[in-house]
């Protein structure tokens, strides 16, 4: 009978505790700070990690491992793809917040490369954690006599982020030049690519031109959004509206994919490299993202969801190299019991799809220990009192 009250004074504490140190780090957040910037690039990251976690299957067949995908087997749940398939918002953000601390570094009388190198190094130190686990990983189930294809599978999906990164390290390299750039400009690219490619019979690759065209279109979009040549609702609603109805026309008279991530097994993908209607489809977002700014700004004075969006930013690499191999470490250490629906089985019915659903919490449970582990290669790692170290982590947000 004493355990109950216990009990609730324990939770009742660890709530407490929760919102003071959520008060604290919204009294520390700069007052100029726009935190719907912040907001928007954790939900594409965290849209992202889902995205990836509902469609991306490993299916055991005997004592190999191969990918597969839901929307491989049921085709008409392609919607969902058009939720989680968040980058584009996240290459906005990119270019926006690039743009903003170039021209805020060179007022300060910081150079190009002083700038370059630290942007760039914290998007590519929690790299060398990764490829250092894995490489070890590789070389010791190959040693242990494991499946070479398994293991290249398994390899490729852990790694598979790391083209974000080269592509976004890039934009971000070339922002002194682009950040003047007409969006159109790209867009006009990625077009006749398309056209040369599935028009013209071109050589398939010539579609890899659009990684960099594609993500540009965003980027630069961002870029603008630094310029001011965004902030009216109307630029909005014309992203918006023309981009949905670009890419359904692609779709339904184009032959373009409805799905907008890659399938196992179909001839064109949307995402790989980007396609003229990825590209449509992006400016659908991201319309939409400018017309949410004032909502997610009155969304953000609430100092549980900031601190919750703080925390994510903090972490933003670490989630994002680290949440294909969540999903691997549960698959797994799961094998042993069987092949379990929702994670070892085909992605073939809707039963699955709730058995990967239930699954979620346990994916993100294994992410949260990976951040336990290695978010010290994307934070400051060096002890400090706790008001001085939250102060610190705003301090970092505020240059992201």
């Amino acid at each position: 009978m004493r355990e109950q009250p216990l009990n609730g004074a324990v939770l009742s504490g660890a709530i407490q505790g929760i919102r003071r140190s959520a008060a604290r780090v919204d009294a520390v957040t700069p007052p100029e700070r726009d935190r719907a910037v912040d907001a928007l690039r954790a939900f594409a990251i965290l849209g992202v990690v889902m995205g990836h976690w509902l469609v991306t299957a490993l299916v055991a067949d005997g004592g190999t491992l191969y990918t597969a995908s839901p929307l491989q087997h049921m085709p008409w749940l392609a919607p969902v793809s058009w939720v989680f398939q968040t980058l584009a918002v996240f290459f906005l953000v990119g270019g926006h917040v690039a743009t903003r601390g170039y021209a805020s570094a060179r007022a300060r009388g910081t150079s190009y490369g002083q700038w370059l190198a630290a942007r760039l190094s914290r998007l590519f130190k929690p790299v060398v954690a990764v490829l250092t686990l894995w490489t070890v990983t590789a070389v010791a189930l190959l040693l242990s006599g494991a499946d070479f294809e398994t293991v290249r599978t398994l390899v490729k999906l852990a790694l598979s982020p790391m083209w974000f990164l080269v592509v976004f390290a890039g934009l971000t390299a070339a922002t002194p030049l682009v950040a003047r750039l007409n969006p159109l400009w790209p867009l006009a690219v990625v077009l006749h690519v398309d056209l040369i490619r599935f028009g013209l019979g071109g050589p398939s690759w010539l579609g890899w031109v659009n990684v960099a065209a594609g993500w540009l279109v965003p980027y630069t979009l961002g870029a603008a959004w630094t310029r001011g040549e965004l902030d009216r609702a109307r630029a909005g609603w014309v992203l918006l509206a023309g981009g949905t109805a670009a890419t359904a026309a692609l779709v339904v008279w184009a032959g373009y994919p409805a799905s907008m991530v890659g399938v196992p097994g179909t001839t064109i993908s949307n995402l790989d490299p980007p396609t003229l209607a990825a590209v449509t489809f992006g400016l659908a977002q991201c319309g939409l993202a400018l017309l949410l700014r004032d909502r997610l700004r009155r969304a953000m004075r609430r100092p549980l969801a900031w601190s919750a969006v703080v925390l994510v930013n903090l972490s933003a690499m670490t989630i994002f190299l680290w949440h294909q191999t969540a999903l691997m470490a549960v698959t797994a250490a799961t094998l042993p019991s069987g092949h379990l629906l929702g994670l070892h089985t085909r992605p073939d019915s809707l039963t699955w799809v709730a058995a990967r659903v239930a699954w979620l919490p346990v994916f993100a449970l294994a992410l949260t220990i990976c951040w336990t582990a290695f978010r010290m290669y994307e934070q400051d790692p060096r002890p400090r009192p706790r008001l001085n170290r939250i102060r610190i982590r705003a301090k970092n947000l505020h240059r992201a």
